[in-house]
């Protein structure tokens, strides 16, 4: 997460925080492969955390398959 996708570093930080807890309740269904999430610039809407839940949730579930 760079600062030009998002500025502040609190969001950043945020941001980490929800994506890290959300792969460990998700991990035991994922395969062992390494996983980059890369924030992109100009997307900074301010999203709730339930809202960012599910969008990471429907990642996990795509990546469930793969291997």
């Amino acid at each position: 997460m760079g600062k030009r996708a998002i500025r502040r570093a609190v969001d950043r930080n945020r941001l980490k925080r929800a994506i890290r807890e959300s792969f460990r309740k998700e991990q035991y269904r994922l395969p062992s492969m390494d996983i980059v999430i890369q924030a992109m610039q100009g997307r900074d809407d301010k999203k709730n955390a339930a809202e960012l839940d599910d969008v990471l949730a429907q990642l996990w579930k795509g990546l469930e398959g793969d291997a």
